[in-house]
Order: structure tokens, then sequence, then C-alpha cells
């Protein structure tokens, strides 16, 4: 007989049993560590234990027998559930508890202990079989759990504390833009509104907060452009910019409004919101409107006295006689030439004026766009003798347009190739058909235009900070030129490149026949 089948012999008295074998067969193969102690003997001791129990701790059988529980747990006795399992033991209840155990190699494992008494037919609890299983893995698995739960709430802490502080920032800057700014649910449902647009729609926070856009301040939010402008324009063109909107309040009056409006559509807290910024441009409008007609007036009353002092300039020239000096005539024509340049942007003011209230006015009337170009260019190259004047190509078109307007576009095209190209005599134009359109090129080898100032070449009075320095002007003869031009459904444009040049484009359609 095997030693295990000796000590269990002993254990149970040395009685013999034709099952023991079985038993003990049985009990070796377990996964689990088994153990029986005598609860007869001091301290409890152990008097049985299965492989798996050896395996579990790393200790022999000899190692193990005679020995209380206890030294499992080495050092580490302040563990509660060592009170819990020796209470239990003294009362002799069913236990179970999972402490932390020492190998005998120094290598902690959790063990999951079940402890039950053992009774004899008198009722006295003379052994305790406990069964054991190191649950070590399953306990690093909750820990690793548990502390990755307790990072993701870290982190969630964290982002929610962001989020609410970046929250704050934009509230604050929200409040804090001098543009009404309003924030809108997918139904038009306002869900914040800025100080601004409460200031300047004279409205409480609880009269807009919480109500549809179009029923605030009575209805009076009930704008058919604005609805427009969000049910048709903004799902299908996103964002919407510089949407002009004019409304009489009854309370406030009339307003002239720029909207831009945005649709949130990517993922997050604000999905599907629509932000509306409202630039009110009334009082601006109306400034630009008084400046306009100071110029329309101004031009027109300057424009009175400078055709006399012509009349008298040229009058003076005819009665020139023999006892004139040269020098006198020589000043007499200078007069002449100021009072012409000052005559040319008296009329340019005038020009942007008319344009500006929407005054200016077309005499449209079939030309031929060719000899249109070529006569122009000849009236100004016989005023600036020693430059290479150029005109190629043809279209053969007839355009139906204002000729006397369409002359001053290239009038001015061609006299800026040649103001702005100081180092440079040669111009070249071209004239091409192409398609329904006629295309006309005015190319110049001068200082050309920097890529900041070209998209604002063509903008009112706008002119680069480097041509201010060096060249007089008001920046209007290029703005009025685009406005003839977009008048007659054509389109100007230009190319160019700093110290390569500049090529003014313009197209005009071909009337149909």
């Amino acid at each position: 007989m095997n030693t295990s089948q000796t000590n269990f012999h002993e254990f149970s008295g040395g009685q013999g049993d034709r099952n023991l074998d079985l038993y003990i067969q049985a009990l070796n193969s377990a996964n689990s560590g088994i153990i029986i102690t005598d609860n007869k003997q001091p301290d409890n001791p152990i008097v049985y234990c299965n492989r798996a129990f050896e395996t579990i701790t790393g200790y022999s059988r000899n190692e193990i027998i005679g020995h209380n529980c206890r030294f499992l747990q080495a050092q580490d006795r302040a563990q509660p559930e060592r009170k819990l399992l020796s209470d239990c033991i003294e009362q002799g209840l069913d236990c179970k508890v999972e402490m932390r155990n020492y190998k005998k190699n120094g290598d902690l494992f959790w063990n999951e202990l079940y402890l039950s008494p053992v009774k004899n037919s008198e009722g006295e609890i003379t052994h305790f079989i406990g069964v054991q299983n190191d649950v070590t893995a399953r306990k690093k698995a909750e820990h690793d759990l548990i502390e990755e739960k307790a990072s993701v709430e870290q982190k969630i802490q964290e982002r929610t504390k962001e989020l609410r502080e970046n929250q704050v920032f934009l509230s604050s800057i929200i409040q804090t833009v001098r543009e009404s700014l309003l924030v809108l649910d997918p139904d038009f449902t306002v869900l914040s509104a800025n100080g601004h647009f409460l200031k300047t729609f004279k409205v409480s926070a609880e009269e807009t907060v919480g109500k549809v856009l179009y029923e605030l301040g009575n209805h009076q939010w009930d704008i058919d452009l604005l609805k427009e402008l969000l049910v048709k324009i903004l799902p299908t063109n996103n964002p919407v910019i510089d949407f002009e909107v004019e409304h009489n309040f009854p309370h406030i009056g009339k307003k002239l409004m720029l909207l831009n409006a945005y649709r949130i559509e990517h993922d997050g807290q604000y999905k599907d919101r629509i932000l509306l910024a409202i630039e009110d441009i009334t009082d601006r409008r109306e400034i630009e409107r008084r400046k306009d007609d100071f110029l329309s007036i101004a031009s027109h009353e300057l424009k009175t006295p400078l055709t006399t002092i012509k009349g008298l300039v040229q009058l003076l020239q005819r009665m020139q006689d023999g006892g004139i000096t040269e020098k006198y005539k020589a000043t007499l024509t200078k007069v002449s030439v100021y009072v012409d340049r000052l005559n040319n942007l008296i009329s340019e003011l005038l020009d942007t004026s008319r344009i500006q209230s929407g005054n200016i006015e077309l005499h449209i009337e079939p030309f031929d766009i060719d000899h249109l170009v070529k006569d122009t260019v000849d009236n100004i190259a016989l005023t600036v003798p020693g430059y290479e004047i150029s005109v190629s190509g043809k279209s053969g078109a007839i355009i139906s347009g204002d000729e006397s307007q369409i002359s001053q576009v290239v009038n001015n095209l061609v006299s800026n190739a040649i103001k702005y190209s100081p180092g440079s005599k040669k111009i070249e134009i071209h004239i091409a058909r192409i398609s329904n359109f006629v295309k006309v090129s005015i190319r110049d080898f001068g200082m050309g235009i920097s890529a900041q100032d070209k998209p604002r070449i063509f903008e009112r009075f706008y002119r680069a900070g480097d041509i201010q320095k060096k060249f007089p002007g008001m920046g209007i003869g290029l703005y009025i030129s685009h406005e003839i031009i977009a008048n007659h459904d054509g389109t100007l444009w230009v190319e160019s490149e700093v110290g390569e040049g500049s090529t003014f484009s313009f197209t005009l359609p071909i009337s149909k026949k």
C-alpha cells in the first residue's frame, strides 16, 4: 500500500474498506486541492492532502502533514478572512473564503477555500475537509478590470471636465462676439442665443431660448427669405455665406441683415445643430449710401465749373497770336492736360456713384467688337508715342451692348498696362472667338500683382500697398470696368505674377442673329 493510502488508513482509524483505493484514486485525480484536518487534535493539524494540493502550494506531502492551514499565509496574517475562517471552525460551520496564500518559493497565489465540518454519529465534529482552487488568474483579471474601469472613469472625468471647460470657453467667446449668434436644433428651435442677439433685437432669453425661430417676437421672424436659407439652401449648400435679408420688424424697424449659416453634420455632442450668425448691416449700408450720395453730388458740383474752366482754356488756346511766348503756350497746354485728367477722375467718381445706386444706363446697340478694340487702341497709341502696342487675332463678331462703356473698359485696361509697366514699352492685345463669346486679353510686361492682392483687385477703392506708394490713383478704374462687363453678362479676370507682368481678360456674349 502506498504512502497516501497508509495516511488515509491512519485518518480512518485503520479500518479497511474495499472501496478505499477507489476513493483515494478519485481524490488524487481531482484538480482542486483537498485537505483533511483533525479537529480532535490540538491546533487542528492537516492529516491528509491530495496531489493537487501539493502542486498548487509547491510543498511536498511531508512538508504539509501536521501543519495548520495558516502556514500558507506566511507573514501576511492581517487578512480579515483569517478571522472569518477561525470563527467558522470554532462554530463548526461551512465556510468559503478567498485569501492570499504563498507557495513554497514565495510566489503569491489567491486561494479560493471551501471548508466543511465532518461529524461522527454523536454529532461531534471530528474533522474538517477543505477544498481549494488557485484563482490567481481570475483575481488578476478582476483586478485588471477594476483598474481599467477606474482608468476609464478617470478618462471620462477628465474628458467631461475638458468638454465642460471647452463649453464654457466657447460660450464666453460667443457672448463676447459683436455679432448675433443663434444655435438651432434640426427643427429650428433656438437652443441658445448670445447677448448681442438679445440686445440688437430687444428680446429676453426667456422669450428666445426654447422657441421655434419663426415664432420669435410674435412671429416677427416668420421671414420667407430666412425660411429659404434654412430649408432650401442650407441642406444643399453647406455652409451659407453672406446671405442678405431685409425685414421690417414691427418693434425695432427695418433691418438689413447679413446671414451666415453652418450645419454641424459630424458625430459628437453637437451633431445636427445649426449655427446662425446674423450681422446687422443697416447702419453700415446707410453710411455707404450717404457716402455714395456725397460722391454723386460732389462730382456733379465739380463737373460744372470744370467744364467752364476747360472751355476757357480752349478759348485761350485759340486766341494765341505772335505776341505770346512759348513758355505761355507750354503752360496753357499743361493746364489743359491736368484739366482733362481731373475731368476723367470726376467722370469715374460719377460712374462709381451710378453703379452703386443702380442708376447706370446702358445704351444697347449692336457693334463690331474688333473695330472697337482697334480704334480705342489707336487713339491711345497717339498719346503715348514710343510704346509698342500690338493687336492680334479677330472674332468677326457683333456684340449687343453699350459701345462707349466697352470702349471705356478697353481704354482703362490698356492705360493701366502702360501705367504699371514703367520698365517696359510693350503691350500685347489679343482678340478671339470662343464658343458664343468674344475674349479680349491685354497683356503687359510690368511689375505684376501679388497673390494676396489679386482677390481684391476689382474692389472699389482698393489699391495694392506697393502700387499706391508709387503711382497716383483712386482704385476705381478696375471696379468700374468689372461692373460694366458684369452688366453686359460677361466676366473680367486677371492672371499675374510679381515681376512677370499681368494679363487682364474679359469675355462678352456674341449677339444672336
